[in-house]
């Protein structure tokens, strides 16, 4: 579809109640449907400021473009919805795309990237009460946990007050933990199967109540490992699509081969999706939706 920015800063500035309006009558429908998957299109990564896409460091900075591909992609059969921040969030509902889909809301981006303070990730995004205000569908949250830097206890406890809050509401809040280090400067993931062990492990315990908690994971770098570290928790799972790459065949047969795993219930996928290496947005999504 074709995305007039104009109409939207228009609507934005002359009736911002619009968007209250919009979310009101919005058509809903369950987290999870028959097929007992979810395949959702992740865009959050703007608000951290990580507009790069492989070797263009600025390739999610153009609105316009973004929100075409979003489109797009929600278009596709099997997609279910779609991961943002407010601002994403908010033109696609401007724009109609939003009706029965499951709309996931990025609840914190303090943790710029690159930042001296990345590992004190403020929920700076949405809150449990915005969600349900909006009759939005659930909550997303990163927990980066470097056990060299004190930000981190900030980020855990701020997210199990997240876990409680959204629980509160009856809200699903998918929890996406991390075993962080700082090399050279920069935050770097560990993917070994020991670590991501250790961050579900973390990850499941935080809160008073784990009733309405997901898990958003990566697949480790030893596929072959994530049968074993998937038995740490029984909280279901959606996997982590992660960075676009050169090799995204060897990206699809991993993902595969996870989804098998009986807690795994389906895919949150971003760039790779939106900005594919090779190929349309629509040949990106179907491939991934067949994956499922």
């Amino acid at each position: 579809m074709s995305i007039s920015i104009p109409d939207l800063v228009s609507i934005r500035a002359r009736h911002p109640e619009a968007i209250a309006e919009a979310a009101a009558r919005r058509a809903r429908r369950p987290l999870v449907g028959d097929s007992g998957r979810l395949m959702i299109v992740a865009a959050d990564h703007p608000a951290r400021g990580a507009l790069g896409v492989g070797d263009r460091s600025l390739a999610m900075a153009n609105r316009a473009d973004l929100l075409e591909r979003l489109c797009v992609a929600l278009s596709r059969p099997g997609v279910d919805g779609v991961l943002g921040t407010a601002d994403i969030l908010e033109d696609l509902l401007l724009l109609g795309v939003l009706e029965n889909k499951v709309v996931m809301c990025s609840m914190n981006r303090g943790g710029l990237a690159g930042a001296a303070f990345e590992m004190d990730d403020r929920f700076t995004g949405y809150r449990a009460e915005d969600i349900a205000r909006l009759r939005f569908d659930a909550g997303k949250l990163l927990v980066r946990i470097d056990y060299a830097d004190p930000g981190s206890l900030t980020t855990l406890e701020a997210t199990a007050r997240a876990v409680d809050d959204s629980a509160a509401h009856r809200l699903p809040i998918f929890v996406e933990p991390f075993i962080s280090r700082r090399v050279d400067g920069k935050v770097r993931n560990d993917l070994s199967a020991e670590a991501v062990t250790k961050s579900i492990a973390i990850a499941s315990g935080l809160g008073g109540t784990s009733a309405y908690t997901w898990l958003k994971l990566p697949v480790t770098d030893d596929p072959d490992d994530m049968a074993q570290v998937m038995e740490t928790s029984t909280l279901p799972t959606v996997l982590l699509g992660g960075e676009v790459g050169k090799d995204q065949e060897g990206a699809y047969e991993r993902w595969r081969k996870a989804l098998r795993l009986p807690t795994v219930k389906g895919m949150v996928v971003g760039r790779s999706l939106l900005y594919p290496a090779e190929g349309s947005v629509e040949t990106a999504v179907d491939t991934a939706v067949g994956l499922l």
